[in-house]
């Protein structure tokens, strides 16, 4: 239907981007005060990409993603994920050359082919954090640090940090097949899906979602019993690096994320407080990516977080978003001689900064005062017959209902140190 979104998407209206416009203002400062760098990259990419970077065996690339054939005969992907791009663009551009690590942050739309629900949409927006160049486990702790930074600063107290280690391609091979020999007498049990996981994947049968996959994989061998030297001394190196950031930690053994291109670490911060869909944010490091991808070996780390699941977080346990932009001055005119006026004076007022708006589809007096209210404004400035007169301008205090009398002339000037709270 032509009146209906699609399926698995949604309308952000006005009444509710101010959320939006909050959550991202403050995102932008903390990957500010962290000294990391905005990074922008288009919507499509090569769907070989992703088959590379995100893994042909994950659920993303077998079922989720939206894929075309353009006029050109190319295979082109709506991107499922940001971490791929952002990887491609770091190789195409050689930001390897630079000075490094690279610290970038982006806030994407992506797109998966999942069934829709609460906190899970089809497409779906999401901050995202890449630092690459860093093997030290300080990277690893330092992106977490943002993350735990940004999520505290909203008051997000039902949030809990998950970590875990996946190991890397010397220890991991010995894992999945302790992992194969622990689910082989189970294996007419599983799921379809984790039947044909077993010889791909078996790490991804422990992130079932099933009940019967979850009961059977109770009590399988853990990644951690099975790490290298290397693996275990940088886990042990990461939460010593938590510890000195101050950020509270649980070990979580069965966090085993849903992307091929992860090693070592790995983490989500989770919460129960919205259902099945509780993790907010996840991440993780992934060294071997970008050689992967056909750039130099270059070790990366990074998380991406779901901006939608994020408000739904922020509203259930009542801790929204708080708004951020009110309009400050609305002109309440009576009459046409007042109306322009009011038009002549609206740039003055929006050069200083100002919000300031007046009516434009011909309200009574009530009602403009009445649309003051609705659109949060701080200040109506009334222009009627005796104020034209006089080239004085009525401002009321719609906050404390105080109302005095000030000049047209420097109108602007004057707002603007009200507004401001400088002295007048």
């Amino acid at each position: 239907m032509l009146t209906q979104a699609p399926k698995g998407t949604k309308d952000t209206l006005p009444m509710n981007i101010e959320k939006w416009q909050s959550v991202e203002k403050k995102f932008h400062e903390v990957c500010r005060a962290f000294g990391f760098s905005e990074i922008r990259t288009p919507m499509i990419e090569h769907t070989e990409l992703f088959a590379r970077g995100v893994g042909d065996t994950s659920d993303i690339v077998q079922k989720q993603m939206y894929t075309f054939e353009d006029y050109g005969g190319r295979s082109i992907t709506l991107r499922p994920e940001g971490t791929a791009g952002v990887a491609r663009a770091f190789i195409e551009n050689k930001l390897y050359a630079d000075v490094l690590p690279a610290k970038l942050w982006y806030e994407v739309s992506c797109f998966r082919y999942e069934k829709p629900q609460s906190g899970r949409l089809r497409e779906f927006h999401q901050f995202g954090i890449e630092c690459f160049g860093a093997t030290d486990m300080v990277a690893d702790a330092e992106v977490i640090a943002l993350a735990d930074t940004f999520l505290k600063s909203l008051s997000t107290p039902s949030l809990e940090l998950h970590i875990n280690s996946i190991g890397c391609p010397t220890c991991r091979p010995i894992y999945k097949e302790a992992l194969k020999a622990f689910l082989k007498p189970k294996y007419d049990a599983l799921c379809d899906t984790c039947k044909s996981r077993y010889e791909t994947n078996p790490l991804r049968i422990l992130d079932c979602k099933s009940p019967v996959c979850q009961e059977l994989t109770q009590g399988a061998p853990h990644m951690l019993d099975y790490l290298c030297d290397e693996c275990a001394d940088a886990f042990d190196s990461l939460q010593k690096n938590l510890e000195a950031y101050g950020v509270a930690y649980k070990v979580d053994p069965g966090i085993v994320r849903g992307l091929d291109y992860y090693t070592k670490t790995a983490f989500e911060f989770v919460t129960n407080a919205i259902g099945a869909q509780g993790t907010v944010c996840g991440g993780g490091r992934y060294d071997n990516l970008i050689e992967e991808l056909g750039g130099p070996a270059v070790p990366g780390v990074g998380f991406g977080l779901g901006i939608e699941r994020l408000l739904l977080l922020l509203e259930t346990v009542g801790a929204d978003a708080e708004r951020t932009h009110d309009t400050d001055v609305l002109f309440v005119v009576m009459g046409e001689a007042a109306k322009r006026k009011a038009l002549s004076l609206l740039p003055l007022l929006r050069a200083e900064g100002l919000s300031a708006e007046t009516d434009i589809v011909g309200r009574s007096l009530k009602n403009q005062f009445k649309h003051a209210d609705r659109i949060g404004a701080k200040y109506a400035a009334v222009i009627g017959d005796e104020e034209l007169t006089s080239e004085t301008i009525t401002l009321k205090d719609l906050i404390t209902g105080e109302q005095t009398k000030t000049a047209m002339d420097g109108f602007a000037k004057y707002i603007q140190r009200k507004v401001t709270g400088q002295e007048v």
